[in-house]
């Protein structure tokens, strides 16, 4: 799996929750600051497909949103 840095990250209902900063070790992915100044990780797991400039997840915003791991 080739993941661009930069790339959006897209949720299984097509909303945006994010751009990819770099993988964080084997199994999770750290997303860029948000608005609010904070990173987010997330599983690689969650990952259902990534395209060219799309990381496409298998959960939808709010799931992604209730369980990432905000630092």
């Amino acid at each position: 799996m080739i993941l661009k840095k930069h790339a959006d990250v897209i949720a299984s209902c097509g909303t945006k929750v994010g751009t990819v900063d770099h993988l964080d070790g084997e199994n999770q992915l750290k997303l860029t600051r948000d608005e609010s100044g904070q990173h987010h990780l997330i599983p690689t797991g969650w990952i259902g497909e990534v395209k060219e400039d799309q990381v496409i997840l298998n959960k939808n915003s709010e799931e992604v949103k209730d369980q990432w791991q905000a630092i």
